[in-house]
């Protein structure tokens, strides 16, 4: 990189045999034992193998001929890992027994590559019909496919969804958890949980657990758009310009206060106030994000996290008008 190169070839052979014996000794699937690809993108850099089913002698000829220099990877040789443990105790002796070990293993490679593009096809065209616009799982839907394909679609989904590989255990208690439960979390990670609530799966930030006493009351100016750190209520309230919004001279003395019980809020002009209970259960807001802070203008409720703006202060189609949205800690403000 420091010279400016947009890519680097890697000679690897017999590197994709040993990897794809790795990952079979690790449990691996078809992901895993499709091995090394031939060229795969990190930062910028393009890291080429064109040699993958090659054989030793004809690299170290063809870098002879063409006198390219080259870096030899000391931890091939390290028995710390297991690669350099499968080097110095296994490797010749398989060979030596087994003549075509590279060549059946580099073709095992090559099969799975070709069998997980088929899964990554096949779990595309499952999801494009179970996922909403926020990429929940629509598990009603999800339940109907065959074994195999829940599999697969969990695991397609849950990559995209965390952005990496899900651990096999975590997918194989879904598996099973999901089809007997209605309601639930799971840990995905230390900074985000699963969560199934209303025949959805989401990724979600961890469920608050506040102990003690409820945050005091809170007055402030949200009368100028901004973000609000809340720490006592774990996560930030902004104010945004908004055509459907409260006028700013009704937010420039307001209390931020826990809920109480008994609060009432309506969602439309021609509705009519409800608890906040059964609000929150008809937009299927689950228990554990219920916990943000209300908004007062006097006694006038303002806003809801997960409701919104009450529909008695709205001013629809005013300009100037603001709006409040809660982002509890671990979510993005302005998302």
């Amino acid at each position: 990189r420091q010279q400016d190169r947009t890519g680097s070839l890697v000679a690897r052979h017999p590197r994709q045999a040993e990897t794809v014996l790795l990952q079979a000794l690790r449990g691996a699937g078809p992901a895993g034992l499709a091995a090394m690809p031939r060229a795969v993108e990190r930062d910028g850099l393009w890291w080429l193998r064109p040699w993958l089913e090659q054989p030793r002698e004809a690299i170290e000829a063809y870098v002879r001929t063409h006198r390219l220099r080259f870096v030899d990877d000391a931890s091939n040789a390290d028995r710390r890992l297991a690669r350099g443990r499968l080097r110095e105790a296994v490797w010749d002796a398989l060979t030596q027994a087994f003549g075509d070990t590279e060549v059946a293993l580099v073709a095992v490679a090559r099969r799975a590559q070709q069998a997980k593009a088929l899964l990554c096809e096949v779990a595309s065209s499952d999801l494009a019909t179970m996922t909403d616009d926020q990429g929940r799982l629509d598990v009603a839907r999800w339940r109907v496919l065959s074994a195999a394909r829940r599999a697969n679609a969990l695991r397609a989904w849950l990559h995209a969804a965390l952005g990496r590989g899900p651990p096999e255990s975590l997918v194989e208690r879904l598996l099973v958890e999901i089809l007997r439960v209605r309601q639930a979390r799971w840990p995905a990670d230390g900074a985000r949980e699963l969560m199934l609530y209303r025949a959805r799966l989401a990724v979600t930030p961890p469920a608050p657990r506040r102990t003690g006493a409820a945050p005091g009351e809170l007055l402030l100016d949200l009368s100028r758009p901004g973000h609000h750190a809340l720490p006592g209520f774990r996560g930030t309230l902004e104010v945004a310009r908004a055509a459907d919004g409260v006028p700013a001279a009704l937010l420039r003395s307001c209390r931020v206060v826990a809920r109480q019980g008994g609060e009432r809020w309506q969602a439309l002009p021609r509705s009519v106030p409800r608890s906040l209970k059964k609000q929150y259960q008809a937009a299927a807001i689950p228990a554990a994000q219920r916990d943000g802070p209300l908004v007062y203008a006097a006694d006038r409720l303002l806003f809801v996290p997960g409701l919104g703006l009450d529909a008695r202060v709205r001013a629809t189609g005013r300009r100037g008008t603001l709006a409040l949205r809660w982002h509890a800690d671990g979510t993005r403000p302005g998302g």
